[in-house]
């Protein structure tokens, strides 16, 4: 047994020295939808509550984010969201770009299908209510269809 357990507790010792590059930045961005299109502020705080971590330059990490391999499971989902949609970089994207990704967000959110279930099992605070959903959608349409 012990010839199986101390190669395990020293790989998981030694991975703890190799992190992934944290996601943060600490001001608005110059691409970010907020300055280029309008955002009301409820919506705006129900996007930085339920998407922002995964789809924006600056995530707020939980505490379990220190510890290997968790860390680097949690660099390549935000990653992905990115990749999917960057609220901090979405002027750089083409007016069909952006429709595109403004139609997935009413979309995906009127269905429940964003946030992620499970994102919303450890961060509560993002599960969005049928009202909170509808408000997003709505401001998602109406921004899609704006703009040209």
């Amino acid at each position: 047994m012990k010839k199986v357990i101390m190669p395990i507790a020293a790989v998981l010792i030694i991975i703890q020295f190799f992190r992934p590059q944290k996601n943060i930045s600490a001001q608005v961005q110059a691409n970010a939808i907020e300055r280029h299109y309008t955002v009301p502020q409820h919506v705006s705080t129900l996007l930085k509550t339920a998407c922002y971590d995964c789809h924006s330059n600056n995530t707020s990490y939980p505490w379990y984010n220190n510890m290997q391999p968790i860390a680097w499971w949690l660099s390549s989902h935000v990653n992905e969201g990115k990749e999917e949609l960057n609220f901090d970089e979405f002027n750089l994207y083409t007016v069909e770009k952006k429709k595109k990704k403004l139609h997935e967000i009413a979309k995906t959110v009127k269905e429940g299908e964003m946030p992620l279930s499970s994102y919303t099992l450890v961060h509560t605070n993002a599960k969005l209510s049928k009202p909170q959903q509808d408000e997003i959608s709505e401001w998602a349409s109406s921004l899609e269809k704006e703009i040209r």
